[in-house]
């Protein structure tokens, strides 16, 4: 799977967790896992509290995250307000 594809799977929905960006389909932040990562969680300990995420939803955090300090615009899908 390559970036832009991992990228895709990054939602933000101004009606959901406050707009920020998410794993598509979950109410999980893309900071949280980033954050969980970084305080030195492995992802198959991520994995393994959230079992309905993916390998590749953390590795889509990742490049995220990763795009976001190159201060790059990361084009996500934005969910519809309904």
């Amino acid at each position: 799977m390559n970036r832009q594809e991992l990228l895709q799977r990054i939602s933000v929905n101004p009606n959901i967790c406050f707009g920020k960006p998410c794993i598509k389909g979950h109410r999980i932040w893309v900071s949280l896992i980033l954050d969980f990562m970084a305080s030195g969680m492995t992802i198959s300990e991520i994995l393994e509290e959230y079992p309905q995420l993916t390998l590749e939803d953390i590795l889509a955090c990742l490049a995220y995250g990763a795009e976001m300090a190159r201060e790059r615009f990361v084009d996500v899908s934005i969910e519809s307000v309904a």
